[in-house]
């Protein structure tokens, strides 16, 4: 187990500094975590990364080594959703790193991991319902629907009515019980039964993919021309969203048809950096089984005024009705 004053090494960080090489100005890192990311842009030759969490305990965390590098790192507490607010000037670079912090669900009383029994919150800061007060108070088809929608739970009606006659439900284990129960035994190989709905109720809980439209469109406003967006993501869902927003605010998206012909383009915001995603290679994969998941995408900020996130475009699992 590594000290708390060394560096934490996130996904893909090697990958992502090669990326955006050279390293310059001032950077929004608007999932701090672990500050791996920061630490790795301060010491590539950022002059200042601003550190944005919804999470106030990683700003404690990070306390043994974040005084080593003076005011060349600002830590902000709020959403990356308003990081073009909380950042207060505008930027060189934005990262963005989607994963749920390792800590997080090393620390049972958060109650993200179906691996360790605690109480059922999921909340990223310590604001909103948690996970068990939604859980125990929303309709069976709104269930069904987040984790079928948000997790790919293709068994979600049969989970949310065992869930449904399971309540009240209060810790994680309890949760992860009832969705084992709806499940066929895991190959060797397979991941947990638990994985999809653990993932769905925390991007319920959390409004991750409203907050992920939101960041975007708040890293447009705040970049620079030639400012870059790096943004790593960990399930198809979220890199659908990135590389959907990337191609359309590039006007990389292709054309219409002779059914529907092109509309009239405003000028592109962004360019992209590299036609593909970036993924782990071997060696980040041996050493690190988390990274398997990971993709990284990166565009260019053009001259182009910030413009409007038609949402519509971008494949964004929405629950009938809202939230």
């Amino acid at each position: 187990m590594s000290s708390p004053t060394e560096p934490h090494i996130p996904v893909l960080l090697a990958p992502l500094l090669r990326a955006v090489s050279p390293v310059e100005g001032v950077w929004a890192d608007g999932t701090f975590g672990a500050g791996g990311y920061t630490r790795g842009l301060l010491e590539a030759g950022a002059a200042t990364v601003v550190g944005i969490d919804r999470d106030p305990s990683v700003f404690c965390m990070a306390e043994p080594w974040a005084g080593a590098y003076g005011d060349r790192l600002r830590l902000v507490e709020g959403t990356f959703s308003d990081l073009d607010r909380l950042a207060g000037e505008p930027l060189d670079g934005v990262v963005l790193d989607l994963g749920v912090s390792s800590m997080q669900l090393d620390q049972a009383e958060r109650g993200f991991s179906f691996m360790r029994d605690g109480p059922l919150d999921m909340r990223m800061s310590d604001k909103g319902p948690t996970a068990a007060e939604l859980l125990n108070t929303a309709e069976e088809k709104t269930i069904a629907d987040v984790l079928y929608h948000y997790g790919e739970e293709r068994a979600s009606r049969r989970i949310a009515k065992a869930i449904v006659a399971a309540r009240p439900l209060t810790r994680t284990a309890e949760l992860a019980e009832v969705v084992q129960s709806c499940l066929p035994r895991p190959k060797p190989g397979q991941s947990h039964p638990a994985t999809r709905s653990f993932q769905a109720i925390r991007i319920w809980v959390n409004d991750e993919f409203g907050q992920l439209v939101a960041g975007l469109a708040a890293a447009e406003r705040a970049l620079k021309e030639s400012g870059q967006l790096a943004v790593v993501t960990f399930h198809s869902l979220e890199d659908r969203i990135v590389k959907r927003f990337m191609q359309h605010r590039s006007n990389s998206a292709g054309g219409g048809s002779r059914y529907a012909p092109v509309a009239e383009q405003a000028p592109p915001a962004f360019k992209m950096a590299f036609r593909r995603a970036i993924g782990a290679d071997d060696d980040e994969l041996e050493a690190n089984p988390r990274s398997r998941s990971a993709l990284l995408r990166v565009a260019v900020r053009t001259g182009a005024p910030a413009g409007d996130v038609d949402t519509a475009v971008l494949g964004l699992p929405s629950l009938p009705g809202g939230r």
